[in-house]
């Protein structure tokens, strides 16, 4: 369903571009993003993997929202999983520059989990384009169901709407490499565990996630192109989500493109992948490495607001929610 969507998103900003703005100067950088799978969104990645800090004394503010719709279903005779329900979380993220070489930041997390409204329009758009529904169209509509059970013990189960804080991370940046065609930054993430795990808001793990962010770009006669990656460690402490389960470890990545063919837009998309966060399953949602794609842009609006609108959706199917809306919109003050 996601690249139907994407497209459909892409075309209609190829609609907006007049043609007499085909001269590009909006720096491309990443969708600040994770993968939104109940099991994994409350674990450390980071949000933010740009390659380029916060200037020197500026601030930097950004309301992100996520909307994800949620049906997977898998079991063997020792294993049952269902992830069936609507998923929104918005987080205030606030980077300040220190200097032209550090940058620092909080990123707070509001979670709510409800039977949402998105059931009947993702069964009725499978059936349009002829998609499988994977059960999606006979399970209940409006539920909330989070669960896994093994060897008949339940090892997550959360059935009710809700909604509250979710974990803080606190963040930093370090710039390592700068040109007027590239550059290159480290970047770590600590995530702290207020959030309530037996509500999914938070994995009662501390992490910490070091990344290596990289980025290159360059000017053509169609626009501007840019070039984004990361690579990265994430270390975790003993959670409480499938707790006897969950991996210490983990590494994680992106990479991404885009294209500006105007001062005021780019076009751009971006892989998220990571390690499995858990051990002893054979079911995919949770011993699989997970590969998400996120498809989509920005726009430049009055002010110097920027608006990120991308879809998001499972590559490797399982490893990531059928379909997440992600909107980011931020401001540098």
């Amino acid at each position: 369903m996601g690249s139907v969507i994407s497209a459909t998103l892409l075309l209609a900003f190829c609609l907006l571009i007049p043609q007499t703005l085909l001269a590009a100067d909006m720096e491309i950088t990443p969708f600040s993003t994770i993968n939104q799978q109940p099991t994994l969104k409350l674990y450390g990645f980071p949000l933010n993997s740009s390659a380029t800090l916060t200037p020197a004394g500026k601030l930097d503010i950004a309301l992100l929202q996520e909307i994800t719709s949620d049906f997977s279903t898998a079991a063997n005779p020792k294993e049952q999983l269902l992830f069936d329900g609507e998923a929104y979380r918005t987080t205030l993220a606030v980077t300040f520059g220190i200097n032209d070489k550090l940058d620092a930041g909080i990123n707070i997390p509001y979670l709510l989990y409800s039977g949402g409204f998105l059931d009947n329009f993702i069964i009725d758009w499978h059936d349009t384009f002829g998609m499988r529904q994977g059960g999606r169209d006979s399970a209940p509509k409006g539920a909330v169901n989070y669960s896994y059970r093994k060897n008949g013990v339940d090892k997550l189960k959360m059935a009710n709407s809700g909604s509250g804080i979710g974990d803080i991370s606190l963040t930093a940046g370090r710039k390592l490499y700068e040109d007027s065609d590239s550059n290159l930054s480290l970047r770590g993430t600590l995530k702290l565990p207020p959030g309530d795990s037996s509500e999914l808001r938070g994995s009662g793990s501390t992490d910490l996630a070091l990344s290596l962010c990289g980025a290159t770009r360059g000017t053509t006669g169609w626009g501007r192109l840019g070039l984004f990656g990361s690579a990265g460690l994430l270390a975790m402490t003993d959670g409480r989500v499938i707790a006897e389960q969950q991996e210490n470890f983990a590494i994680f990545g992106t990479l991404g493109a885009g294209w500006s063919p105007a001062s005021w837009i780019a076009f751009k998309l971006q892989l998220n992948t990571n390690s499995p966060l858990y051990r002893q399953s054979s079911l995919r949602q949770l011993s699989n490495s997970a590969v998400m794609l996120t498809t989509g842009g920005t726009l430049l609006l009055p002010d110097n607001y920027k608006l990120d609108l991308g879809v998001a959706e499972d590559i490797s199917v399982g490893t990531a929610p059928d379909v997440t809306f992600h909107f980011g919109l931020s401001r540098l003050f």
